[in-house]
């Protein structure tokens, strides 16, 4: 035995504060689970979405992914594949900024404590992570390239800045998304949320729509993240329509519809209340009634705003466009469920034919005319297919043909196109906060930029004693006057630092190549291992993520494809989105609600080994689960029933396992089953079901009275990627001196894996009356001899008279009588 490897109490109880923390040390000291550098002919890369590292530590929510990768991964290397299976950690953030305004400390020393709590964690449940590859996003030397790609975005004519109508929350000093909007109040802390334009920087995501759209097809993700993502995106065929504004020369309204059939029952227009021409076209007598509308309309989130169920208010400007297909005068009027982002923040109203645009003209005593026939415009809307009518050159066509006819008319008369728009906007990229990475950028005084060289990155966060809001929208940072003003080098002009920081999506767009080559001081990756290592075969993280996380990084992606940086159109070629732990009521896990688990507290009382497998064994990993401290210990007398299995009282090797060379050795069938049964399931990650098949083969070796050393000392690396700890130990046990990572994964012969027999159910006149084995491959003439051979059913038949037999192999054997 190796004399490098620590010892245990050597007693035969099952341990796991004695046997988890010695194995954790021995993988730790050997590098275990370093992966080479460059892979051979067998690669695989899998990963999950690496955390936040919060101030409340780990919850038993996140091992559940963490363990189902962690088992791949595990699985993968016995199949001699090379595994980069890696962990970092996505630490800028605003709940950090919080914590550091709340207790005016810095955020740094926080987000360090809290990286070291989730690492003793992570390590405690015997995730097999290479950490020489750890990294976080808050790492200069990692923000280095962070900013290195937005100056490549910028380069492209990706990253520009405008004036963008943001949620702006004074008592959190900062813009929210939409996501973090509920009701006009910030989602952390409950604060009124105001729409206010602010000048920010954006990313022109809205350029990569298409290929975004059609490379979906080729990944391999749940259809569900699929659809999310094309409705995100949210392309539409149409046109745009000129409407000129009546008593205002010069003055147009672009519309885009996807309906320009029914432009003749067009009767009014609606802009977005933040629309550039309302103040233009407003009349004196509209403008008191028009600018409260729009303050009322500042205090709601674009997600509230467009709600279908809620009521459709609005103002009248005073003002009329005219409608470039019949000369019609038509009011325009301001209404919140017109987005100024969207589209050209400006629609056509066909009331007689769209359910929103109908509830709003009966409202407001708007005109509803009939262009498509078929319904009762008067009572509802009608939204269906129909014949043209009331429509001038239209008038008999169907909507197809109508909507080319009129598009070539609207090109021939210079009033339109045709035009395709998404729902997906421009990526408004800017952060009014300190912790983020800073925008390398320097604001000249002449009103120019200029982009930082590639040689002045990092840009650095000055360290300050404390944070403190401006109070004016900007960032902390413009409160750090040293930093700010400048003199740029390179042109001797004054200079003023961009103060607003990056997302916190922006690290999280391109953690998975950093893995892949972390130490690179010359490059973002070395273009040979990303070529290697792409793309990640295996990611894993909660469906939360199934929208922006995705689509920014494939987004990034994209762009650094069109660079040569990455040789793969797209990052993630399977995705797996783990379910939700609940509570033990079936409620979510919160601090509020008091039923949040800590797995340390699981692991001291239980052991690593006990939790990773109940949490794969409490149902199928997509599904949300409560969680069932009796099935938690239920899974940890399973473990102690495989440890006495193996290991006497004394704490020697069972006696019973023994080396087997002669034919037909006990639990032959079975062990070959099993090992079908768990590479199967765990290809498939149906982990819960290899998991039973595991207990079933641990009940039958307790019949049995000689236990073959080749099908246990199988059955140990087959429960090694689930439960390591134990696996290592009783592999040791069983006379190895090396750690079974590497160890070939257990093959099974097919023959072996089907059943010797079969029960068949023995009926008489269709009524069960006994059960019976025979061979699998009985046919009806053994199954009818060994059903009439049966003393049940010959006690049954005594005064009967038969008249025929039905016997189905593998199944049943109805005997007719009279």
């Amino acid at each position: 035995m190796s004399s490098t490897r620590p010892t245990v109490d050597r007693a035969g109880e099952y341990r796991p504060t004695d046997i988890e923390p010695k194995w954790q040390e021995y993988w730790d000291k050997h590098k275990t689970f370093r992966a080479p550098r460059v892979p051979g002919k067998k690669k695989f890369y899998i990963l999950d979405m690496f955390p936040y590292p919060s101030g409340s530590g780990l919850h038993v929510g996140h091992p559940r992914g963490y363990t189902a990768t962690d088992i791949i991964a595990r699985y993968k290397r016995m199949q001699g594949y090379d595994v980069l299976h890696p962990m970092g950690w996505d630490a800028f953030g605003l709940p950090a900024e919080q914590y550091a305004l709340d207790t005016k400390q810095h955020p740094r020393p926080f987000t360090e404590r809290n990286i070291a709590t989730f690492k003793r964690q992570i390590k405690s449940l015997g995730f097999s992570y290479d950490w020489d590859r750890e990294i976080s996003t808050t790492d200069p030397e990692y923000y280095r390239w962070t900013q290195w790609i937005f100056l490549k975005l910028y380069e492209m004519g990706l990253a520009y800045m405008a004036d963008m109508p943001v949620n702006w929350c004074p008592a959190l000093g900062t813009i929210l998304a939409n996501e973090e909007v509920i009701d006009g109040r910030s989602e952390r802390g409950n604060h009124p949320v105001v729409r206010i334009p602010m000048r920010q920087w954006v990313l022109r995501i809205t350029a990569y729509a298409d290929r975004l759209l059609e490379d979906l097809e080729e990944l391999d993700w749940p259809e569900s993240i699929k659809e999310m993502q094309r409705n995100w995106i949210g392309r539409s065929e149409g046109a745009e329509v000129i409407f000129p504004v009546a008593d205002h020369p010069g003055l147009e309204i672009k519309v885009f519809t996807t309906r320009p059939d029914t432009l003749f029952g067009a009767t009014y227009c609606v802009l977005a209340p933040e629309h550039k021409l309302v103040d233009k076209i407003t009349t004196p007598e509209q403008r008191a009634a028009v600018e409260e509308y729009r303050q009322q309309a500042m205090s709601k989130s674009d997600l509230e705003r467009t709600q279908l169920e809620r009521e459709k208010t609005g103002v009248f400007t005073g003002a009329y466009a005219i409608n470039p297909v019949n000369d019609e005068r038509i009011p325009i009027w301001i209404a919140d469920y017109v987005l100024a982002t969207y589209g050209t923040g400006a629609i056509m109203a066909v009331p007689a034919h769209d359910e929103r645009d109908w509830e709003f003209a009966r409202k407001h005593g708007l005109p509803i005319i009939e262009v498509v026939s078929g319904g009762d415009v008067s009572k509802e809307a009608f939204t269906e297919d129909g014949i043209m009518v009331n429509s001038g050159i239209l008038n008999g066509l169907n909507v197809e043909e109508a909507q080319e006819k009129i598009i070539e008319w609207l090109e021939e008369n210079g009033k339109g196109k045709r035009a395709v728009t998404y729902r997906l906007r421009d990526w408004v990229f800017s952060r009014q906060r300190y912790w983020g990475e800073p925008i390398p950028v320097l604001h000249l005084e002449d009103g120019t930029i200029r982009p930082l060289s590639e040689d002045e990155l990092p840009l650095l966060l000055p360290d300050v004693e404390e944070i403190t809001p401006t109070g004016t929208g900007e960032s902390p940072l413009a409160n750090v006057d040293e930093w700010v003003n400048v003199i740029d080098p390179v042109t001797g002009q004054k200079a003023r630092r961009e103060t607003n920081t990056m997302p916190q999506w922006a690290g999280s767009c391109w953690y998975y190549l950093r893995f892949i080559d972390p130490h690179n001081d010359e490059a973002l990756v070395d273009r040979e291992l990303q070529e290697k290592w792409l793309p990640v075969d295996l990611y894993v993280g909660g469906a939360e993520h199934a929208v922006l996380h995705l689509l920014y990084a494939r987004f990034w992606h994209k762009v650094l494809y069109d660079l040569g940086i990455v040789s793969t159109k797209e990052p993630f070629q399977r995705l797996v989105n783990q379910g939700m732990i609940l509570g033990e009521n079936g409620e979510k896990m919160s601090k509020s609600r008091g039923n949040v688990i800590n797995p340390d507290d699981i692991v001291a009382t239980y052991g690593a080994d006990s939790l990773r497998l109940y949490e794969m064994f409490m149902g199928p990993l997509e599904a949300a689960m409560p969680w069932s401290t009796k099935g938690l210990e239920g899974v940890h007398r399973f473990l102690r029933r495989v440890w006495r299995l193996y290991i006497t009282e004394s704490g020697e090797l069972n006696p019973a396992i023994v080396p087997w060379e002669k034919a037909n050795p006990p639990l032959e069938r079975i062990y070959h089953r099993t090992v079908k049964k768990v590479t199967q399931d765990i290809e498939e990650m149906r982990f819960n079901t290899a998991v039973s098949q595991m207990m079933v083969f641990i009940n039958e070796a307790y019949q049995q009275e000689v236990l073959p050393k080749q099908f246990m000392e199988g059955f140990v690396l087959l429960l090694s990627p689930f439960a390591p700890h134990i696996a290592e130990e009783l592999w040791e046990r069983l006379g190895h001196d090396k750690t079974l990572a590497y160890e070939p994964w257990p093959t099974y012969d097919e023959a072996l894996t089907v059943e010797e027999q079969v029960e068949i159910v023995i009926q008489i006149n269709g009524r069960i009356r006994d059960r019976i084995m025979v061979p699998t491959d009985a046919d009806k003439e053994a199954i009818e001899k060994a059903a009439l051979a049966s003393e049940r059913i010959q006690a049954e038949l005594a005064d009967k008279k038969i008249q025929r037999i039905i016997a189905v192999p593998g199944r049943l054997c109805n005997i007719v009588v009279k």
